[in-house]
C-alpha cells in the first residue's frame, strides 16, 4: 500500500469512526484503535496516541451541535468531567506499565461490560420524574430536551451521582490507557447508574470526552506516540463524521441508538479479546 492509499483509505475510514463515535457517544476511538491495529497492523500505542486526537476531533465536530439542541446535560458533564479528567491524568502514566497483549484483553474487557449493562436496560427509556439523591438536587444536575423522534419534551431526574463519580474515574483511567474516548464506559455509568436517558447520555458523553482526551494528550505528545501521518487523516475524517452524527442523533429512536451502541461494541470487544488471548 502507497502512503497516499494509507492516508485517503484510513481518511474514509475515519468519517465512519467518526459518525458511529458521534451517535453513540464513545468517540472515534473506540473504531480507530482496532482498525489501525488489525487491519493497519500499527503498534497499539501509535494507535492510541492518534484515537486520543480522533477523539478531541469527536468532541469538537458533536458537541457544539448537542449543545445547541439542547440534547447535551452541561452541569452534569462538567461536574463528572472532575473525576474523569483525573482518571486520565493517572492513566496517561500507567500506559507504559502494562504490556501490549495486556492492553488489548482490558480493551475488550471493558467494551464486553459496557455492551451487557446498555442491553439490559434496551427497554428501560423511561426517565425518572424524581430524585433524592442531595448531590444532585444541590447543583441542580437535572434537566430536559426536545426528542425530535418522539415529537415531545422529555424531562428527567439524576440519581446515584457519587456511583457515578466513581465510574467516571474509571473511565477516564481507561481512556488513557487505551484511547478509546472514555465514552464506553460514560454513556452506560450516566444510562444505567445515573438513570441520564439515552440520547442525553450520548451527547454529555461527546461533551466530556474531548475535555480528557485533552487531558491526557499532552503525555502522548511528549513521548512521541502521536505520529501525524497516522493522526492528520484520522482527525479530519473523524470530524467530517462527527459533524454528520450530530445531525443524525435526534432524528433517531432511542431504542436504536442504543441498540447500535451494542452491537458495536460487542464485535468490536470480540476481536480485540481474540487479538490479546491467542498467540
Amino acid at each position: 500500500m502507497t502512503p497516499f492509499d494509507f492516508v485517503a483509505s484510513l481518511a474514509l475510514i475515519s468519517v465512519a469512526a467518526g459518525l458511529l463515535g458521534s451517535l453513540i457517544g464513545l468517540g472515534g476511538g473506540v473504531v480507530i484503535v482496532p482498525v489501525l491495529t488489525l487491519l493497519y497492523h500499527v503498534d497499539i500505542r501509535l494507535a492510541i496516541g492518534a484515537s486520543i486526537v480522533s477523539v478531541i476531533a469527536t468532541s469538537s465536530g458533536a458537541a457544539a451541535a448537542y449543545v445547541r439542541e439542547r440534547m447535551t446535560n452541561l452541569r452534569a458533564g462538567m461536574f463528572l468531567e472532575l473525576a474523569t479528567v483525573t482518571g486520565a491524568v493517572s492513566g496517561a502514566y500507567l500506559t507504559t506499565v502494562f504490556p501490549t497483549r495486556v492492553l488489548f484483553i482490558v480493551f475488550g474487557l471493558v467494551l464486553a461490560y459496557s455492551s451487557f449493562t446498555t442491553f439490559r436496560r434496551r427497554h428501560a427509556d423511561h426517565p425518572l420524574t424524581e430524585s433524592n439523591d442531595r448531590i444532585a438536587n444541590y447543583f441542580n444536575l437535572h434537566g430536559s430536551y426536545y426528542d425530535q423522534a418522539e415529537g415531545r419534551e422529555v424531562a428527567y431526574k439524576v440519581v446515584r451521582t457519587k456511583l457515578g463519580l466513581t465510574l467516571m474515574y474509571v473511565a477516564g483511567l481507561v481512556s488513557a490507557l487505551l484511547g478509546i474516548g472514555s465514552g464506553a464506559l460514560k454513556v452506560p455509568a450516566m444510562d444505567s447508574a445515573m438513570h441520564l436517558p439515552m440520547k442525553v447520555s450520548s451527547a454529555t458523553s461527546n461533551f466530556m470526552i474531548g475535555v480528557t482526551a485533552a487531558a491526557s494528550a499532552n503525555v502522548y505528545f511528549v513521548r512521541g506516540q502521536i505520529d501525524p501521518v497516522i493522526a492528520a487523516p484520522v482527525a479530519i475524517g473523524v470530524l467530517v463524521g462527527a459533524t454528520i452524527g450530530a445531525r443524525v442523533l435526534g432524528r433517531v429512536a432511542s431504542r436504536t441508538v442504543r441498540l447500535v451502541f451494542v452491537v458495536v461494541l460487542v464485535v468490536i470487544s470480540l476481536q480485540m479479546l481474540q487479538k490479546g488471548i491467542l498467540p
